[in-house]
């Protein structure tokens, strides 16, 4: 009988389906930080169907003789839900300028991305987000770089 009811329990276990976060059609805004000048920016996230998102991030310092800009977008591509967490693979490309020495150089970045975004049981609106990936950035010089989200740098999305 214990076989029975421990086999049972099993299949359930087993059979029961973990629905991914839905955001379809829903906008978010938060912050994030991946640039090649380090810069936090004002992130703009919108997902117009259920595996596609498209995202933008802009980010301004005018310190004398040291002032940055970065504004950049992205796509990302849905390739793995799990019930509280979405992975995803993406492309990003982006507009910089920088100050140094009173010098102003300007150039983009492209970049490719993974990351994942999860979201806390009981705060589903509220997305936290990591990225990793590589890049190119043709500034005053052209350089590749990788990506890498922190524990501390990692955005966060709220979604109306």
């Amino acid at each position: 009988m214990l076989k029975k009811w421990t086999l049972a329990l099993c299949l359930i276990a087993l059979c029961a389906t973990a629905e991914a976060k839905d955001l379809t059609n829903r906008l978010g805004v938060g912050i994030k930080k991946n640039t090649a000048l380090d810069l936090p920016e004002l992130a703009a996230v919108y997902y117009p169907v259920s595996d596609i998102a498209l995202a933008g991030g802009l980010g301004v310092d005018t310190k004398k003789d040291e002032s940055r800009f970065t504004a950049n977008a992205a796509v990302r591509r849905l390739i793995f839900k799990e019930a509280n967490m979405n992975f995803y693979m993406g492309g990003a490309v982006g507009l910089i300028n920088f100050e140094t020495a009173g010098k102003k150089e300007s150039g983009f970045e492209l970049n490719a991305l993974f990351g994942g975004e999860f979201f806390l049981p009981g705060l589903e609106s509220l997305g936290f987000t990591f990225e990793g990936g590589v890049g190119i950035v043709s500034a005053d010089e052209v350089r590749f770089r990788t990506l890498a989200d922190g524990p501390f740098s990692a955005g966060i999305i709220f979604y109306f």
